[in-house]
């Protein structure tokens, strides 16, 4: 069956809000817990909504807070754009597939970030929290994805950085595809047998094309 549509996560793997996010994390912690936090615990965090992240924690509602308030206040330069995200996505839409977003970000958040990537009015939907019940790595988000889109899952490709956007798109009947440069050691994502591994978005249309050619 050939492929119809390409659903990507949106931090780590279109846009790299990575430091940002860190940074978010470290600020909070420090703030209401007066404490570091190791990386391997971020990681353990990485590619869920915030809120249920954080649920589990004492104060957790001042967390969420303390990290909402320096994330989205200020701190911008700490994003950068990935090479050939743009180039990618323009030439997967050249190639006639429909394109969304399935993200654990809140929809304020992206409103305002999804523009840094200089092609964001390309995508056909756009899945967050605020849409599904069940989030990432619940299938639910994928799966809606699909169906507003018009397609079958094993018509689609999941792109994504994190284990939770690989257990999403691969408990939806998703082809999956990793990014290299994810924060995630990558060992963890090729546990749950990505087609793909790429350097960019570019490479992927690359591969993409290939097949849809």
């Amino acid at each position: 069956m050939p492929i119809k549509a390409v659903l990507f996560d949106f931090d780590g793997t279109l846009l790299n809000t990575n430091d940002l996010i860190l940074e978010s994390y470290k600020h909070a912690f420090k703030t209401v817990l007066d404490r570091d936090i190791p990386y391997d615990e971020f990681l353990s965090l990485y590619g869920r909504p915030l809120f249920k992240s954080l649920s589990a924690y004492e104060k957790h509602e001042k967390l969420y807070y303390a990290y909402k308030d320096f994330n989205e206040n200020g701190h911008d330069y700490l994003i950068k754009t990935f090479p050939g995200a743009k180039e990618g996505l323009l030439r997967l839409k050249e190639l006639n597939l429909k394109l969304a977003i399935v993200t654990s970000k809140r929809t304020h958040v992206l409103e305002k970030q999804i523009k840094m990537l200089g092609c964001g009015d390309i995508f056909d939907l756009i899945i967050t929290p605020d849409d599904t019940q069940n989030h990432k790595p619940h299938p639910e988000p994928a799966l809606l994805a699909c169906e507003r889109l018009g397609v079958l899952p094993h018509e689609t490709y999941f792109v994504g950085d994190s284990v939770f956007d690989m257990e999403c798109g691969k408990n939806a009947g998703c082809n999956l595809c990793a990014v290299s440069y994810t924060l995630t050691p990558i060992e963890k994502l090729m546990e749950y047998g990505p087609k793909y591994v790429v350097g960019s978005i570019l490479e992927f249309a690359g591969l993409v094309e290939k097949e849809v050619g």
